[in-house]
């Protein structure tokens, strides 16, 4: 009985691990009749045109003023050389003017001494606190 058990459990094992292969059927190669149309449709490329406005429009003409050849065709070389120019003198006479208008002692009275001192620790030194004052007296 035991061998009965055995046998049969391993034929089971066995055609269930082999791999079902059916054969394969020959291939029937169906021929379609394909219908060809008559009239071929021509695609339209452009959209149609839209129709002219019903109200006749008058175009307004144009006058100008502010028209300059310079500001439209600069040359390079006399921008670059204006520009250079004006900075280098707007730079030298802000330096000047409030650097030589204040004081130390006007700087102390305008903002106090503790500000003062708190303004030389912030920029390294007392010129730098006096430009501060100079600026702050500017606004």
């Amino acid at each position: 009985m035991k061998t009965w058990i055995f046998t049969l459990s391993a034929l089971l094992l066995m055609t269930g691990c082999t791999p079902y292969e059916p054969e394969p059927e020959p291939t029937k190669v169906v021929k379609k009749e394909v219908k060809k149309a008559k009239k071929h449709k021509k695609h339209k490329k452009y959209a149609a045109v839209p129709p002219p406005p019903k109200k006749k429009i008058k175009l307004k003409e144009v006058e100008d003023k502010n028209f300059s050849s310079d500001y439209m065709y600069p040359e390079t070389d006399k921008k670059s050389k204006k520009k250079v120019e004006e900075k280098v003198s707007t730079v030298e006479s802000t330096e000047a003017s409030p650097a030589s208008t204040m004081t130390n002692t006007e700087c102390i009275t305008m903002i106090g001494q503790e500000k003062f001192d708190k303004y030389t620790q912030m920029l390294g030194s007392e010129a730098g606190a006096v430009k501060k004052c100079a600026m702050l007296k500017a606004l």
